[in-house]
């Protein structure tokens, strides 16, 4: 294994636990578990803050499906 290797593995490693982080940090949608206390608020337009938590998700999301593409495939050894 490569020192290359090494360090995409550690990199996927640090992407999973952001987004983790960032998917917990979304409000709830009024769908599945987060709708349960009644707080939700059904077919609400996206915020400031919820818009750019989303554009951060997804951009994070990207990434990591690329490293896992490229760790896959096995361009890198």
């Amino acid at each position: 294994m490569g020192l290359a290797y090494k360090a995409l593995v550690i990199v996927q490693a640090l992407l999973g636990l952001v987004m983790v982080a960032l998917v917990l940090l979304h409000a709830p949608k009024g769908e599945g578990m987060g709708g349960i206390g009644g707080s939700a608020m059904l077919f609400s337009g996206k915020r400031g803050a919820e818009a750019g938590l989303d554009r951060l998700t997804w951009s994070i999301v990207g990434l990591f499906m690329i490293i896992c593409a490229i760790l896959g495939f096995g361009f890198i050894r």
